[in-house]
């Protein structure tokens, strides 16, 4: 099978239709340069081309060409093929608006927001998704995804390695995505930290290889198979850098040096296009450049490659459009053997067949009264901790089991709200109405502190922790007849509660209140739950992290064990020689007619299985240090998520617990906003402008096209985050002003106003 190859032609007032002329099946191009009258009448250079193609896309929308390009290779890769689209050409043809697209316009997004789209829209729940972002820049690999590239530094060397199963990456970060949002969330971010300069044929030129990799991992959509069977495929979605004319372009300095790197990358790429399409070639340079070993799977292996050669249609350029045709019609040379890729667990499938084998011995007829009885005793029993499990046969005991959690969850809550109906009319804390009703009323003050009577009596208690939160150890009065004006606690919420016919208000507005001035919970408390809820994320992927590190450390303890055995081996078997050496010296040496040594069998086989531990010393050191490297790696990363971990959760617990009054007024819109009052994660919230056209967008955009809810969301986030180091930048600016004080201290980075 053959690379597929198109061309699409930027769109151009200037097109040069003498010049240019495209095929009736819009599957090949010529091209016609007039002879040059300065050069005499002897002239035999060549003025007509014609390529045959497999598309040609001209004024074509960036609908129609995802169809036409990236559509059936990714469905392919669904189903486990690995799958690459390049686009190639000179610079300022289209390349980054083909691959990206316009990130402003849902409309106009590229061929990677659609194949993202498509991923996440054909697969199902037994499908796993994850993304990487690679970008090689001045023969240097970067990982655009990583948090130092705001930066441009890479705390670890990354470097291309050869496996078994294909080259990869080392160093570069792969991350798992669950929703069409959260992938375009890392693309939006992974453009950001692309490198882009501007010289005269392209204002925002990639300085820079990308390649955005959507790694999928499909189970069997069988619930037999669900565990034995697994499809993996990878999709390159590449985007690569222009070639570049420098007496067109006129780059100096920086960008003169990119562009020498860009144009011997690409030199080297098709010289590796022509080695390919060669068959008489043994050599395949793939290691004459990162970009190349990088597509060492993409040509010429296990991959449907495509490629799309973006030219301009004007005559200024059609030295360009004739290199990047010829360069589409090379590649078009080499073949691919695409395959499935399939593994299977043994382990599972060989249970799998036990179970099949014993199948026999289940029943499929409805459950008995007798059954449904036996299993209640059995959830119920569950439920207080009596057993660790069910016993599970078939389907429908399974069906009753949760129709019994279910009917007991119901039972308890209706318990719960009867209790409390019976002491308590309950409303909805976010009822602001019925709030500010009692607030006006006098009940309870905005801060939550219950306005004492005329007679210095209160209207209700508050709770323990309440009080000690303000550093005192008030005693309520008991008074039978106020009953109804006793605070309790439900689930983890503090909540006071007073006598709704004492504030001369209907009994309907007794209300809970949970308040920011109670005690905030301990720190343990308060980090297991973050880890739980908002921390989850952070949690699961440094558990994540440090499985894989104590994997490698246990690795490298086997191997380390490995190797010091084999040594002891070794100087075991070196000592025996020794001995045999000795020995023949003692009784004579005798030599053949060549004059060499004659030994006995004996130490032959010595000498053989001491040469077979050294080959075997030399591969479990090569182990133990490419073990060791990893370690290292695997260190870095868990001390990175620790200290993210615990960064989040001190900003997360700083927010929700210890932000007073004066700062809750601040952060509404009109507030009194001082820098070093707000936590600076908050910064970001006080523009609402991307919100406010994200929900204006929502009344007029969505209704017509509900499928860019995730493009939006995605990209709103992006400008929040853009927004936010903006804002950052410029209180940072405002910190370092003579005469002012910040709010942290001297070289300190700015922190909450404390509460006290």
């Amino acid at each position: 099978m053959g690379v597929c190859t198109f061309v699409r032609v930027k769109p151009t007032a200037d097109f040069a239709q003498d010049m240019i002329k495209f095929g009736p099946d819009n599957k090949s191009i010529d091209i016609y340069i007039k002879k040059d009258a300065k050069k005499g009448v002897v002239n035999n250079r060549q003025t007509a081309w014609s390529f045959r193609l497999d598309g040609v896309l001209h004024n074509t929308s960036q609908e129609l060409a995802y169809e036409t390009v990236a559509e059936k290779l990714v469905s392919e890769a669904l189903i486990g093929y690995n799958g690459t689209i390049m686009c190639y050409g000179q610079t300022g043809a289209g390349k980054t608006y083909t691959m990206m697209g316009a990130t402003a316009d849902y409309k106009h997004r590229g061929i990677i927001p659609r194949a993202i789209q498509q991923v996440f829209r054909a697969s199902a729940h037994s499908v796993r998704v994850r993304i990487s972002y690679l970008e090689i820049y001045n023969e240097t690999l970067l990982d655009l995804l990583s948090p130092t590239m705001s930066s441009r530094n890479c705390d670890v060397p990354m470097a291309v390695v050869d496996c078994p199963q294909g080259v990869y990456v080392k160093g570069l970060s792969i991350h798992s995505v669950s929703h069409e949002e959260d992938a375009l969330n890392l693309f939006f971010e992974g453009e950001t930290n692309r490198a882009i300069a501007e010289h005269t044929l392209n204002k925002n030129s990639s300085r820079s290889h990308c390649i955005f990799t959507i790694y999928i991992e499909v189970r069997s959509r069988f619930r037999v198979f669900s565990d034995v069977k697994c499809v993996n495929s990878k999709i390159n979605l590449i985007d690569l850098a222009g070639s570049e004319r420098l007496s067109k372009t006129r780059s100096e300095g920086q960008v003169l040096k990119e562009a020498m790197y860009i144009n011997k990358s690409l030199s080297f790429l098709e010289q590796l296009i022509i080695a390919l399409a060669d068959p008489k070639r043994d050599h395949m340079p793939f290691r004459q450049s990162k970009l190349t070993h990088v597509l060492k799977d993409s040509l010429g292996g296990n991959c449907n490659t495509v490629l799309v050669a973006n030219i301009c249609g004007e005559a200024a350029h059609v030295e360009e459009t004739l290199s990047s045709l010829r360069f589409a019609t090379r590649i078009k040379w080499i073949t691919t053997e695409p395959v499935i890729n399939e593994t299977y667990d043994q382990e599972v499938w060989r249970e799998w067949e036990w179970k099949m084998v014993n199948r026999s011995l289940v029943t499929y007829d409805p459950l008995t009264d007798i059954q449904k009885a036996e299993i209640k005793s059995q959830v119920h029993n569950y439920l207080k901790g009596d057993i660790d499990e069910i016993d599970i046969v078939n389907v429908r005991q399974v069906q009753e089991v949760f129709k019994q959690f279910k009917l007991t969850l119901s039972q308890q809550e209706h318990k719960v709200e009867a209790r409390l109906r019976s002491k308590y009319t309950l409303i909805d804390k976010n009822d602001f109405a019925a709030v500010a009703a009692i607030q006006k009323a006098g009940v309870v003050a905005v801060d939550g502190h219950l306005v004492p009577e005329e007679n210095g009596q209160h209207f209700g208690t508050r709770t323990a922790s309440f009080s000690s939160a303000h550093g005192g150890k008030k005693k309520s009065k008991k008074n039978p007849q106020r009953a109804h004006g006793d605070a309790i606690s439900y689930g983890c919420s503090h909540v006071s509660c007073c006598r709704a016919e004492q504030a001369n208000l209907p009994v309907s507005v007794c209300v809970f209140f949970e308040f920011c001035c109670s005690s905030p919970p301990s720190k343990p408390v308060a980090f297991k739950q973050f880890k739980e809820e908002c921390g989850s994320e952070i949690s699961r992927i440094f558990k994540e992290n440090k499985s894989i590190l104590l994997a490698r450390k246990k690795r490298s303890n086997t191997v380390a064990q490995r190797i010091n055995f084999i040594k002891r081996e070794m100087e075991g078997i070196q000592e025996a020689l020794e001995a045999q050496k000795w020995e023949r010296c003692q009784q004579g040496e005798y030599v053949d007619e060549k004059g060499q040594i004659i030994i006995d069998e004996k130490e032959f086989s010595l000498i053989m299985k001491l040469k077979d531990l050294k080959e075997e010393y030399r591969s479990g050191y090569a182990e133990l240090q490419d073990l060791k490297a990893e370690i290292q790696y695997c260190q870095h990363l868990v001390n990175r998520c620790r200290n993210r971990l615990i960064s989040e959760f001190e900003i997360w617990y700083n927010e929700s617990f210890l932000i007073p009054e004066d700062v809750r007024e601040a952060l509404k819109p009109g507030g009194n906003i001082r820098p070093g009052m707000i936590p600076m994660n908050r910064v970001m919230c006080l523009e609402e402008d991307e919100q406010d056209r994200f929900e204006r967008m929502q009344e007029t955009t969505l209704p017509a096209c509900p499928a860019s809810v995730s493009f939006y969301r995605a990209k709103m986030k992006m400008d929040q985050k853009h927004m936010y180091t903006r804002t950052m930048s410029a209180l940072e600016k405002i910190h370092k002003k003579p005469g002012l004080i910040t709010a942290g201290g001297k070289n300190k980075p700015l922190s909450f106003l404390h509460v006290t």
